[in-house]
């Protein structure tokens, strides 16, 4: 497999070879996984903690997704995210990912223009905040063409593109006629014979991406299109019922984390108020001798005030 073998302590962790190296996931790898048949595992992530959480449980692709304009910045759609924000939250899951491979999405406006324009923000994501591959949407095969020239890594992504919501007249499910199976069988073989590492297929009935898969030579990742994909990705905050919508058809809860943050927080909230939070144990205390020195002062001030309350007028 096209993997670059690290320590377990990481790229750079000390001279002597770990017990337990990991492997560095690549572009190449995973083309490697579709050929062995092994299932890509990816998800979003957006920030240091999460990103480092979701690295240390084995995934192999971490996408910093433009979905972060909804869930992260509260924003109706992704379209208003901007390429600033996108490099900021790049950076923070790069610096805390060993394993994965590293996807950043390109904004809504950051490649529409020329291809110029779109290799000169592509470069940025990859320069400036680290980025291993970017993601772009729809069947922009001279872009794709052009990225790759240019030694950039790119994935694609086919069927439901939310940055065409506007377009598509809603978030719809794509591809459920013969003429638009066929449409993106084409596309999904352009974007790969122009050099894309891989292809995201959102929001296809099974029957369209198993056979996208089936022909396909690069692996396909799936997000609402069924099990025969190649791999799946899902938004973390999805998965972990971070987010306050209702869930797509697709998602599956893996856990009520929303629930346990907004349980600790109540309770929190409840201690503080009552004034059991902190208590002794959580409290740093004055050393004995300072405690000591405190306490003969307050007795002379204690002497002193008796004084002058005795001292004849």
């Amino acid at each position: 497999m096209s993997l670059t073998s690290f320590p377990a302590g990481g790229p750079s962790a000390g001279l002597a070879p770990a017990a337990n190296p990991f492997t560095k996931v690549t572009v190449p790898a995973l083309a490697e996984m579709k050929r062995l048949g092994k299932r890509i595992c990816a998800l979003t992530a957006y920030d240091y903690a999460t990103s480092r959480l979701v690295d240390e449980a084995g995934v192999d692709l971490i996408l910093v997704g433009d979905s972060l304009a909804m869930v992260v910045l509260g924003h109706e759609n992704t379209l208003a995210v901007t390429v600033d924000e996108m490099l900021h939250h790049t950076r923070a899951v790069r610096r805390a990912v060993k394993r994965a491979l590293v996807v950043a999405d390109m904004p809504f406006g950051s490649y529409h223009g020329s291809l110029a324009e779109g290799v000169a923000n592509a470069v940025r994501f990859v320069k400036e905040a680290g980025a291993e591959a970017v993601k772009i949407e729809g069947p922009r095969v001279e872009l794709v063409r052009a990225l790759t020239d240019a030694q950039i890594p790119v994935i694609g992504h086919l069927g439901l593109t939310p940055q065409s919501v506007h377009q598509m007249g809603g978030y719809r499910v794509q591809g459920r006629t013969a003429e638009a199976v066929a449409m993106l069988k084409e596309q999904a073989q352009a974007l790969a014979e122009a050099g894309a590492g891989a292809v995201v297929l959102e929001g296809v009935p099974r029957e369209t991406a198993a056979a996208i898969t089936a022909e396909l030579a690069v692996p396909t990742i799936g997000i609402g299109a069924g099990p025969d994909c190649d791999g799946q990705i899902l938004v973390l905050h999805d998965m972990l019922s971070m987010t306050f919508a209702p869930a797509a058809r697709f998602v599956r809860r893996y856990a009520d984390v929303g629930g346990v943050i907004r349980a600790a927080v109540e309770q929190y909230r409840d201690d503080v108020e009552h004034r059991a939070f902190p208590n002794d144990e959580e409290s740093y205390h004055l050393p004995k001798a300072a405690k000591r020195e405190l306490e003969a002062v307050k007795r002379d001030l204690q002497a002193g005030d008796r004084q002058r309350l005795v001292r004849p007028a």
